[in-house]
């Protein structure tokens, strides 16, 4: 994908540097990008070094950007947002990956214009994440597919039809690595309680969440199948899942958790 203008990343942290990182491996030249950060990392001064990239702590003087990364803590944005409203031209679309923050805030910075709102999880960081993205009626079709093949990047890319479905995608896919972690550590619990040693207990958890992540992603099938064919009648799975599918199991834990995590996205918003 070649873009028509200057890239513009402001913010180049685990999930800037992430993105820059998958950019420059699919062949964006690292000279049509400029990373905007007081105070980059030693490996990513390095990496931007390696291709051309440049950084700077303030937006150059004249500089209208094609496409605008805000990739910033959501803490911040009130501060970081303001100098960057020189870069924005008649032609520039705005991509914010900051949870919570709504398109009306940062317009409220930028001014009107065509403005993204997408969410990315962690995984991204080894290139196995995935977005969720919402577009305001500005984006033009051609803007919209060039930022797609950006975030392609990390992982695959779904549209939303409304913003507000982005906070739902936060709570499920945006904090789901979290879910996913901890689902490690109560395995690996669970087995160092019944005599395991923990560090084993811990091996197995992780393999098993990993392997099982990896089948999930290979195969055709979807996850109910999956579990389906893993499950003998009357062994010891159906004995497990007895547990975990009963009427106060997972199922409800899940729907309580990630409606809280959709709850605090919102509340983030105000």
């Amino acid at each position: 994908m070649a873009s028509t203008g200057k890239i513009v990343l402001l913010g180049a942290g685990n999930m800037g540097g992430a993105m820059l990182a998958g950019w420059l491996k699919s062949g964006i030249a690292g000279s049509s990008i400029l990373i905007l950060d007081p105070k980059v990392s030693d490996s990513m001064a390095g990496l931007a070094a390696e291709h051309g990239v440049e950084i700077a702590a303030a937006p150059p003087e004249g500089l209208k950007a094609s496409i605008i990364f805000l990739a910033v803590k959501p803490q911040i944005m009130d501060v970081a947002l303001p100098p960057v409203k020189s870069l924005v031209g008649p032609d520039t679309v705005i991509v914010s990956i900051a949870a919570g923050k709504t398109l009306s805030f940062i317009e409220g910075h930028l001014g009107a214009g065509a403005f993204v709102r997408a969410m990315p999880n962690t995984p991204a960081m080894v290139g196995r994440g995935v977005t969720g993205a919402f577009a305001n009626p500005a984006v033009t079709e051609a803007q919209k597919a060039e930022v797609h093949d950006l975030l392609k990047v990390s992982g695959p890319v779904e549209w939303v039809s409304s913003e507000a479905d982005i906070d739902s995608v936060t709570a499920l896919s945006g904090s789901g690595p979290a879910y996913v972690f901890y689902l490690v550590e109560c395995m690996a619990e669970a087995g160092r309680k019944l005599g395991l040693p923990a560090d084993l207990a811990m091996r197995l958890a992780r393999e098993t969440v990993s392997g099982a992540g990896e089948l999930l992603h290979q195969s055709p099938e979807d996850a109910s199948r999956l579990r389906t064919n893993v499950t003998s009648p009357g062994g010891t799975t159906a004995a497990a899942l007895s547990v975990l599918m009963a009427e106060d199991g997972m199922q409800p834990l899940f729907d309580a958790a990630i409606a809280a995590a959709r709850k605090r996205a919102q509340e983030l918003a105000n």
